[in-house]
């Protein structure tokens, strides 16, 4: 690619990231509303957290009236120890059958910083032969990825509620996490990217095989999910920007984290010694063009993954680092070690002084963006083990030389 292309790239993402992540968007209320063919009292029993149909789409388990106000629910979604979340909520403002609000005092899951601004409406209206039903959410948002979640799911909700008021059962799911349309979000990504590496053949193929290094990479994380306990994990693709890899449970441990987001790297760091092998074999037996989408498929897994590697704060190094490192000083130094070494790697496979001088301000700049965006949880996470510790790293740096390795040997068969 171009030097303008590939700053055209690089300043899309970075713009993304922010808007996505980062850029402050202040109190901010999303309000959707639907008629419903149901009875306004059938709905209420519904929707009221106390109503004896709240189940209904088996997200609250049970529910219980603590005092004037305040309930306590036990929800479906599995806390850090595999066990129900539960929540604390006080419901304000109620008229029996039509209204309520409800704002989160606490749960066992996230700190109680999370649900500071967060207020919910639940209003109900009879029109003819249905009833109005109108959500509300109101929160403080840092980036619109979260706020955007929030609208779709409860566009998904009031869909979900259609559905059960007319068969009286729930339907699990939906179209967006289906394995099919997670093929489709790749398949739009490739179809993203094919511009930047030219518009013929070569530039489709190029783009497919980085899109599948990315779905190598999120499949790394997932099976560290499953291996940490999670009952389930699940793929995202999001064009343009890669994938998220997303666990059945929050974090229970520092050892966990560090884990999971080195499998990503760590299990392409299987792949890369295979196709460089693979490659080596096509060309001696005279397949150059096999040898050459094999060296492409090598050196692209390489160089996504130690990119990943670098103490960006959200990215795979960065989490990892901070799970292992005892302090701030061995944080910074380590990060800086970790960043030379990546940088070393470019200037020795034939990147410009320039370009890897833009990349070290561009992962800087992604790590100011980024920082302190994650959410915090309830109680702190266990804390990892020296021996652990030991191990990680070992393991960081054993994955880091691979695809270390992987790039130099890709850059000299094909640049």
């Amino acid at each position: 690619m171009s030097p303008i292309v590939t700053a055209i790239l690089v300043a899309g993402n970075l713009g993304l990231i922010f808007l996505l992540m980062t850029a402050p968007l202040g109190l901010r209320t999303i309000k959707i509303s639907r008629t419903v063919t149901a009875d306004r009292q059938r709905l209420w029993q519904a929707l009221w957290p106390l109503g004896s149909d709240a189940g209904w789409s088996g997200e609250i388990l049970s529910a219980e009236q603590l005092g004037e106000g305040l309930v306590r629910t036990t929800m479906s979604w599995e806390g850090r120890d595999g066990q129900p979340i539960e929540r604390k909520a006080l419901l304000e403002e109620v008229v029996e059958g039509r209204c309520f609000s409800m704002r989160v005092v606490e749960d066992t899951a996230l700190d109680p910083s999370f649900w500071a601004d967060y207020r919910e409406t639940t209003q109900l209206v009879s029109v003819g032969d249905g009833t109005r039903v109108t959500l509300s959410q109101t929160d403080r948002y840092r980036g619109v990825a979260f706020l955007v979640f929030r609208y779709f799911a409860m566009r998904r909700e009031l869909a979900k509620l259609q559905g059960w008021a007319r068969t009286g059962r729930y339907r699990k799911g939906g179209w967006f996490e289906h394995p099919l349309s997670q093929v489709g979000f790749a398949a739009l990504s490739a179809l993203i990217l094919w511009p930047f590496f030219g518009l013929h053949r070569g530039g489709l193929a190029l783009a497919a095989i980085l899109t599948s290094v990315v779905a190598l990479h999120e499949l790394g994380h997932m099976a560290a999910f499953r291996l940490m306990g999670h009952r389930k994990a699940r793929m995202i693709f999001i064009p343009l920007l890669g994938g998220v890899a997303i666990g059945g449970r929050p974090y229970d441990s520092r050892f966990e984290v560090a884990f999971v987001a080195l499998m990503g790297a760590g299990f392409s760091a299987f792949l890369v010694p295979i196709a460089i092998s693979a490659s080596a074999f096509a060309g001696a037996e005279g397949h150059r063009l096999a040898a050459s989408l094999l060296a492409t498929l090598a050196g692209f897994a390489a160089l996504f993954n130690i990119a990943n590697l670098v103490p960006v704060w959200k990215f795979d190094g960065g989490q990892v680092l901070r799970q292992i490192c005892p302090g701030p000083v061995a944080l910074a130094l380590a990060s800086f070690f970790l960043l030379s070494a990546f940088l070393a790697v470019g200037w020795q496979a034939g990147f410009s002084s320039g370009f890897l001088i833009v990349a070290g301000a561009v992962f800087s700049i992604l790590s100011l963006l980024t920082v302190g965006s994650g959410v915090k949880p309830r109680h702190e996470l266990k804390p990892i083990r020296p021996v652990d510790r030991v191990v990680i790293a070992g393991a960081l740096l054993a994955v880091f030389t691979i695809h270390g390795y992987g790039v130099l040997w890709a850059s000299a068969q094909l640049i």
